[in-house]
């Protein structure tokens, strides 16, 4: 067992993340529609830790489950804490929203309007807007909790409750679904100062909610919100077809158990009450809330037009250094590796990849894996252009991806349509790798051209989230990635890696052997360093792995960006590990291992995090990084996050994050922004500036 003394509860470190990114909508130096898209970020964030980690921890206590994590927390105790955090934000949130930026985004021109406040020729013009757009889509629906049968409340969705009554007639109660077609924020005309200002939707419902009920007063009305939980488990070992059991976990889903109701501090007690009895939600899953609901949807207001200089001056990706766009990707690969940085540098070489290989006549076929793909995204456009010109396409479509399923049944269906293979993951995993090999002819022999990726193959978040992609034509990485492709696909039992390495198999015993191997140098007193870059740190045995490195002597730097349940800091357990979080306006989702090796340092590259469900239950590649321009780079990346003075935290031994602060004018260092303007310089100038034995699923027969 390990020592609860050890480490940090999980939930209540990606909670502190979650307060990191508020801060950032604190800050008076953040541009403020940059300001109110963190406030939007923390609300969407919180959505889903309800969805699948509150909805995790409410299933155990349903299921009675005992077990404790590594803190030795039960569910219970941990909802406890999570819920009196919890409140803690939303407050903080609405305070912000109510008491910083509406007021001072009224004053730059942008307003949310009360009704009350809008002149006549504004509010004929919002009852207008009601009667032609609104009334004709709204379905009031009555509610008798006396009937078994009751109305399915999509959850995060707004929708107002109200009590009803004719003269004489006893109170009924009905509710009104917001649906998503709808405009959150109607804006008005006729303003003064030519400024910008919106009403809320739910509050011309509310205000004109009685239309609906002819010859009835409604005696109150309430809006509310509804999270379900989302963590509905696939237990895919004896599944026959994933994709219809996806299909009907997608419909599970809609009908998941509550896990919070939100609903404005002065909900009328009557409807409070109906709404917990509709809903099933326990006094611990409601959320009062004094301001609006659904901040997320205030995302909005950052694609206002004519605002733009309440927004960050634009990072547009860069084209990359050595690459020529007159020039195949091929010829670019033959001639030596590729490390790309995004979003500063652009994916554009990543989608070229795929693109020239389905239209080139020397490619015989493409082999990739997809876990999160964007909607209108040109490399599955590409992949099914390759399959209809008969080039051997072979695609795992990983169905298991949360809140990602529906998009990959229809892309995976595409492609299958198409005439690619497609592979529905692997029974018990998910598939996690970011890999693409495609195998070409080249003066009569075959060679092979692979990407690896730190981030998905989606075009839209690669110019949001800090990404490494790696791309190289050498054989020996290349033979790995055709041997551990052809693993996944052929369930065969015995995968041998001479280069990568992979989870489940072998991922978690490499990084074992790279932090012992660091300690045992230390040990004998020579110089030892180990520096990763990474999304979150919660494994219990590579933490303590970590824990002993320190205590023989290495020097530990961790840059995690969100859950760290390692604990820093500590006098005869980690005091020489150092643990620091950025916040920027990229989401940091890097993977970099910095291993010093003796003087002649190894770097690595991966698609995995370091928390057991990474390298345990998800396909997941280790990469190491040989040619020497990228690793320098690499070392690069790292030396200039750890030296962040603007947007880095640093984790203390209690739990808590202290802003890093420039002791001097020459320290102050912002690291997104450096790696902004260094691409910027690199940019060339032309014109204008797996268990044993893998068993995939197949697409069942039709």
């Amino acid at each position: 067992m390990p020592n609860q003394s050890h480490f940090f509860n999980r939930e209540q470190s990606w909670l502190e993340f979650n307060s990191r990114v508020l801060a950032e909508a604190v800050r008076g130096d953040v541009p403020l529609l940059e300001r109110l898209k963190f406030l939007a970020i923390t609300a969407a964030n919180l959505d889903e830790f309800f969805m699948v980690r509150v909805g995790g921890l409410s299933a155990l206590v349903r299921a009675r489950q005992r077990e404790k994590d590594p803190t030795g927390l039960t569910a219970p105790q941990q909802l406890r804490r999570i819920r009196r955090r919890v409140e803690t934000l939303i407050k903080a949130q609405s305070d912000l929203l109510l008491g910083q930026l509406w007021p001072e985004l009224r004053a730059c021109g942008m307003s949310q309007l009360r009704l009350s406040e809008l002149s006549a020729a504004q509010m004929r013009a919002v009852e207008e807007y009601f009667t032609e757009m609104i009334f004709p889509v709204l379905t009031p629906v009555a509610v008798d909790l006396e009937e078994s049968a009751r109305p399915q409340l999509p959850g995060l969705r707004l929708a107002v409750a109200c009590q009803v009554a004719a003269s004489g007639e006893p109170v009924r109660h009905a509710v009104v679904v917001l649906p998503g077609s709808l405009p959150r924020f109607i804006p008005l005309s006729d303003l003064p100062d030519e400024g910008w200002a919106c009403v809320a939707l739910e509050e011309v419902v509310m205000h004109f909610l009685g239309v609906f009920f002819p010859g009835e007063e409604v005696r109150a009305s309430g809006l509310f919100r509804l999270t379900r939980n989302g963590d509905i488990p696939v237990h895919d070992d004896d599944v026959l077809d994933l994709a219809q059991e996806m299909e009907e976990m997608i419909e599970a889903r809609q009908e998941g158990d509550t896990v919070r109701l939100e609903v404005p501090a002065g909900l009328a007690p009557g409807l409070l009450k109906f709404l917990r009895t509709l809903t099933g939600a326990g006094s611990e899953t409601i959320y009062l809330v004094n301001g609006p609901l659904d901040l997320g949807a205030y995302m909005a207001w950052t694609r206002v037009p004519g605002f733009e200089h309440l927004l960050p001056e634009s990072w547009t990706p860069q084209p990359p250094a050595g690459v020529d766009p007159a020039r195949s990707v091929f010829e670019t690969l033959d001639e030596g590796d590729l490390l790309l940085h995004h979003p500063y540098e652009s994916f554009d070489p990543v989608v070229r990849l795929v693109q020239e290989a389905a239209d080139d006549a020397n490619v015989l076929a493409i082999k990739q894996f997809l876990y999160r793909t964007g909607s209108r995204s040109k490399i599955v456009t590409a992949l099914i252009h390759a399959a209809e010109k008969g080039k051997a396409v072979t695609v795992l479509v990983e169905l298991k991806a949360r809140f990602d399923e529906e998009r990959n049944l229809e892309r995976a269906e595409e492609l299958r349509a198409a005439g690619a293979q497609i592979i529905y993951g692997v029974r018990g995993l998910k598939s996690h790798a970011k890999v693409c090999l495609v195998i070409r002819q080249k003066n009569g022999r075959v060679q092979r051209y692979a990407h690896f990726g730190s981030g998905n193959y989606n075009e839209a978040t690669a110019r949001l989230y800090t990404d490494i992609s790696y791309l190289t034509a050498r054989q020996d990485l290349c033979a790995d990635v055709s041997a551990f492709f052809n693993a996944v696909t052929a369930r065969t039992r015995h995968l041998r890696l001479t280069r990568l390495a992979a989870a489940p198999l072998t991922l978690r015993d490499q990084l074992t052997d790279l932090i012992n191997a660091e300690a045992a140098r230390a040990a004998e007193g020579f110089p030892a360093r180990i520096q990763l870059r990474i999304n979150n740190v919660q494994d219990p045995a590579l933490i303590e792995a970590l824990y002993k490195a320190s205590q023989a002597g290495v020097e530990i730097r961790l840059n995690v960006r969100g859950v760290c349940c390692l604990r820093p800091g500590v006098p005869g357990l980690s005091e020489g590990i150092r643990v620091i979080s950025i916040v920027d306006r990229f989401l940091e989702h890097s993977r970099i291992l910095y291993v010093h090796n003796g003087g002649s340092p190894r770097l690595f590259i991966s698609s995995a995090d370091w928390m057991t469900r990474n390298l345990d239950k998800r396909i997941e590649l280790l990469v190491p990084i040989d040619d020497k321009a990228a690793k320098a780079r690499l070392i690069s990346i790292l030396k200039i996050a750890f030296k962040d003075t603007t947007n880095a935290w640093e984790l203390k031994p209690d739990g808590s994050y202290t802003r890093l602060k420039a002791d001097s004018k020459k320290e102050i260092m912002r690291s997104q922004e450096f790696f902004y303007r260094e691409a910027r310089r690199r940019a060339p100038r032309r014109g204008a500036d797996i268990t044993a034995g893998f068993e995939p699923h197949r697409p069942a027969e039709s």
